[in-house]
């Protein structure tokens, strides 16, 4: 099933694997559970990053990287895969395809370039999924509010930390 607007940021045999273990192909509530506790996962990990970035702590940005990195291949989130696995890899000081050593510096710029770009692969397809589960008017922790702005589906709001 080719999903609109995911061209290729997403791929389509692995994602059809998690389409096929839904039991409604209407509503889709446990293809839909594991996408949407991907996207909260996918938060939770890009704020340890940049966490991580600040205190320049390779290691743990290399094993975060891993880790979302296995997430979003088992959805077959290809772009945010191959971001993360070059956050994997600067994290060990290497470059991107991890065959060449870097400096600790070089390291570093490479993470807040690579961390950027998995977090605007990751807006594109999280908005991707939503429109395809009917729900692109959900509020994300990427979108900017102000404080007592009036947003509606309260149930669905994540905060930001002040």
């Amino acid at each position: 099933m080719k999903i609109p607007g995911a061209a290729d940021r997403i791929d389509d045999a692995t994602f059809e694997q998690i389409l096929e273990m839904d039991d409604d192909e209407e509503e889709r509530d446990f293809s839909k559970s594991i996408v949407y506790d991907f996207f909260t996962q996918a938060e939770s990990t890009f704020g340890k990053m940049d966490s991580n970035l600040q205190a320049k702590d390779l290691k743990t940005l290399s094993e975060l990287g891993h880790f979302l990195k296995g997430s979003s291949a088992t959805l077959g989130l290809t772009k945010v895969k191959d971001e993360c696995e070059k956050i994997q890899h600067y994290g060990q000081k290497k470059d991107a395809t991890g065959t060449k050593d870097l400096s600790s510096d070089d390291a570093l710029s490479s993470l807040q370039t690579a961390i950027d770009q998995a977090k605007k692969e990751f807006k594109d397809v999280e908005k991707v999924l939503k429109r395809f589960y009917h729900d692109d008017s959900s509020p994300t922790r990427h979108q900017f509010c102000t404080p007592n702005q009036e947003i509606p589906h309260h149930d669905s709001i994540h905060l930001l930390p002040h």
